[in-house]
């Protein structure tokens, strides 16, 4: 499993119980389990990179479904200078 996958599948885990106490929040997970909850996606996000870095780690909204991002995002060349 990879460790995003591993960040997925304990989102889907607590999902229940994340929406019943935290609907609409955002949340972060990292190492697998649940960091903490946030008012909005720019305080999980400043969170996130000051304690992990690059990460990688989940942030999601409660509530909402998955976001796919196109492959342009996901896969970035590196191009050699010149």
């Amino acid at each position: 499993m990879t460790t995003l996958s591993r960040q997925i599948s304990a989102y889907e885990e607590m999902r229940g119980v994340l929406e019943t106490d935290h609907f609409g929040k955002w949340v972060v997970f990292y190492g697998g389990e649940l960091v903490d909850t946030y008012e909005s996606f720019e305080e999980a996000a400043e969170e996130a990179i000051r304690r992990f870095g690059r990460g990688p780690y989940l942030i999601r909204q409660v509530g909402a479904g998955p976001i796919t991002l196109p492959a342009s995002v996901l896969y970035r060349p590196t191009y050699a200078n010149g």
